[in-house]
């Protein structure tokens, strides 16, 4: 038997597999209210970061934005959270699936 019966002769087909589009960063205040949303960093003094990550606010945490407005409420770990729209500015997001 040679080698050439060995090989398949039949068509290549190519599959392309779906890139994921990249997530758009914001800040948290510019998240959309009732949207849930991933920190990805933290962009602050470091005793204001700190104060975050004490707060829930740890890069990868899950935030669910529950409203708007001068100041705005997220759930994290659990708990609400105000937040002066301020503060919400140095927290970077990227949009999570629904």
């Amino acid at each position: 038997m040679s080698n050439s019966s060995l090989i398949d002769r039949s068509p290549v087909r190519h599959t392309t597999t779906p890139v994921p589009a990249a997530r758009e960063r914001m800040s948290l205040s510019d998240a959309a209210s009732g949207s849930r949303v991933r920190v990805v960093a933290l962009r602050s003094e470091p005793s204001v970061c700190q104060r975050l990550r004490e707060l829930g606010f740890c890069e990868l945490a899950e935030v669910s934005k529950l409203s708007d407005g001068i100041g705005l409420i997220c759930q994290v770990c659990g708990s609400k959270v105000a937040l002066s729209s301020r503060l919400a500015d140095d927290i970077v997001v990227e949009p999570l699936p629904f």
